[in-house]
Formats: structure tokens, sequence, C-alpha cells
């Protein structure tokens, strides 16, 4: 059985969701990085609770949040005429909570990086909140920004109890590569488990290497 299906899935899969993680973590880490609300704990713990939770439990709750006979499920079902759970639509949005602390640990890191003076010395010179942000912070943040990505797609790529419990194993639908190498593995395909799982290991090394590389020398630097 081929598993270019299941490759395309899942490279679709985490292409989606890393474009819409940088589109949600680009503010909000900008929010956790600058802010001083009382709450910003408890958002930060909300943003890192992926990172603990194991992910049968993640799936689970997401579950029964997407039933048909719930809010978020019935609305799915309402607009799109499909349910929510056992779908692309689904893994999607399993995946963006799932990887969301990988998107927005690195980008808040990076805001905080960048020296508050620099930030004021733009602001005295004329510049608004919008233009010293776009002109200074985030040109400061950029390894943030690619760190972010980089992780948040490959950590897409890995993820299995989620996506099982969401998804299920539905070929062409559902079913990315760790659920292949799952099913590969259950009917003795070892040669094929074998291949899919070489691969994601290769694929984790370069990313990981590309990261360390990448931000080798640190952050931010202001001359």
């Amino acid at each position: 059985m081929s598993a270019w299906p299941a490759i395309w899935l899942t490279l679709k899969l985490a292409t989606v969701t890393t474009v819409i993680l940088m589109i949600i973590a680009l503010p909000l880490g900008w929010w956790l990085a600058k802010t001083k609300a009382k709450i910003r704990p408890l958002v930060e713990a909300i943003t890192a609770l992926p990172l603990v939770l194991p992910p049968t439990v993640l799936g689970f709750y997401l579950l029964v949040l997407m039933r048909p006979d719930a809010p978020l499920g019935a609305f799915w079902v309402r607009i799109t005429g499909d349910t929510l759970a056992f779908s692309f639509s689904g893994l999607v949005l399993a995946s963006v909570i799932y990887s969301l602390p990988f998107a927005v640990q690195p980008m808040q890191t990076a805001f905080m990086a960048v020296p508050q003076s620099t930030i004021d010395a733009a602001r005295t010179l004329g510049a608004t909140a919008r233009d010293a942000f776009y002109s200074v912070s985030l040109p400061l943040a950029r390894r943030g920004f690619i760190t972010a990505a980089v992780l948040s797609f490959a950590h897409t790529v890995g993820e299995f109890g989620v996506v099982l419990m969401v998804g299920g194993n539905i070929p062409g639908q559902t079913r990315v590569i760790s659920i292949e190498i799952f099913t590969a593995v259950e009917t003795l395909d070892y040669a094929t488990a074998h291949r899919l799982s070489l691969w994601l290991l290769v694929l984790s090394f370069v990313v990981l290497t590309f990261i360390y590389v990448f931000n080798r020398g640190g952050g931010a630097r202001v001359r």
C-alpha cells in the first residue's frame, strides 16, 4: 500500500496549521512579552498546557467538544453540513491547539529580547506604535518568528495521539504519517514502518540542527 496519501495529507496539515499558528502567535507572543496584566500567568499556563497534558487527554476533550450535540460541533454542522470530528478540519483545530506553545513561546522570548529603549527611541523620532512594531520589534524578533514556524511545522508532522483521537484512521482523510506507521506495524508491514519512521527521524534531526545553528549567537542584536 502506498504511503504517499498519508505523506501528502501530513504536509498539508502541517502547512495549514503553521500558517494559522503564525497568525495567532504573533499578537499573542507580543502581548505576553509586553503586558503587565495580572492574568498573564494564567494565559501563559493555558498556552503551555499542551506541553504537559497527555495527547490522548487533550484529544479526548477536543473530541467531546466536536460532538454534533456539543455547541462547537453543532455550530460546525450547521455552517458546513459535516461533522468536525473525524475530518481534516478537526485535525487542523486539534493541531493548532496541540502545537500552540511551539509557536507562541519562541515569539514571546524573541519579543522579550527586544530592548524597550530601542522601541522608545523610535517613538521619540515620530514613529507610531504600529510603525515601531513593524519597523523595529518585528525585524529584531525575526529569529523567533522563523523558529516558531519551523517548530510548529515539525511538531505537527510528528503528531499521533491527538490526531488519532480526533481524526481516527480514515485513509486519505485523517490518516497522517504517524498513524500510517502505527497501521503498518499492526499489519506487520515493518518495511513501510521503518521507511516512514526513518523519514521522521531525519526530519526531526534536520529541524533541530537548523534551529540551533540559526539561533547560535543569541536572539535580537542591537547596534
